[in-house]
């Protein structure tokens, strides 16, 4: 990550991929390597202006979207507090989300709303990033087109501001580029028609939104109070994000770990007036 930051930098990125996790739970990169990389990528992103974007997302395509959501929630402070350590102001904290609930379920829509607004009042200066359906996708382009636009409206009534659509020939194939066109015209079309939908609306004292809101809240502070128990790696371990276990010592890259000198100098760090 740190040669991929420096890489942005020079080609003037706006937004780099950069999560404090996914490299353990979905590439199986060792962690301690994996936490020490993105450590000194997100300072290097930081001195450059790069918005980082974080991929909980992911959680949500491994794993039941409903009950990861408390870990979907945790992941997002864990990622914040990281970014923080490397100086990154919550301007350039794009936290990630995804549209992933199964859409026969009843009150989805109402879960998913709950889910991106809880985010959003939660983290009110971050970019937030959310991610378009794709696990229940069926190759059905009817369906899909009609779910994209519920995604989209969901973003636009919660204030997201990094949105990536949705197109309706997921798990058909790659998308054509007349398939990129029509998920454009339902993105703007929504947009633009809803634009100011969130401004104008209340969401109702005791109703399923809230109720739901405050579950996934009470269950991410509960999850975040056993983290901070047995500490991160043995959390990460214990398989408490994604459903995905892995181990301190295991994963690719464990070999390029050193603990530090006692006189390690990094001139970046010294460059960027952060400590490491």
């Amino acid at each position: 990550m740190p040669e991929i930051a420096v890489m942005a930098a020079f080609e003037r990125l706006d937004m780099l991929l950069n999560d404090s996790m996914y490299g353990i739970l979905f590439r199986d990169i060792n962690m301690k390597r994996t936490f020490v990389d993105q450590h000194f990528s997100r300072m290097l992103n930081a001195y450059s202006g790069i918005i980082i974007n974080t991929g909980e997302d992911n959680y949500l395509t491994t794993a039941d979207a409903v009950e990861q959501a408390p870990a979907v929630l945790a992941s997002q402070f864990i990622n914040e507090e990281f970014a923080h350590r490397a100086g990154l102001p919550d301007a350039q904290i794009g936290l990630g989300d995804a549209y992933e609930i199964d859409p026969d379920r009843e009150d989805g829509f109402l879960y998913q709303v709950a889910q991106a607004q809880l985010a959003r009042e939660i983290f009110p200066d971050a970019p937030l990033k959310f991610m378009p359906p794709t696990k229940h996708m069926t190759g059905d382009i009817f369906k899909g087109h009609l779910i994209d636009a519920m995604f989209n409206l969901t973003s636009v009534m919660t204030g997201q501001n990094i949105h990536l659509c949705g197109m309706p020939t997921e798990a058909i194939h790659t998308p054509f580029l007349g398939d990129r066109a029509l998920s454009l015209e339902n993105a703007r079309y929504i947009m633009s028609t809803a634009r100011h939908f969130g401004d104008e609306i209340a969401v109702r004292p005791g109703g399923i939104i809230e109720r739901r809101a405050h579950d996934v809240l009470a269950s991410c502070e509960a999850l975040l109070e056993r983290v901070a128990a047995m500490g991160l790696m043995q959390a990460i371990e214990a398989a408490l994000f994604a459903d995905v276990s892995r181990t301190p010592e295991g994963g690719r890259g464990f070999d390029g770990v050193f603990e530090r000198a006692a006189d390690y100098w990094n001139p970046f760090e010294e460059r960027t007036g952060r400590p490491g």
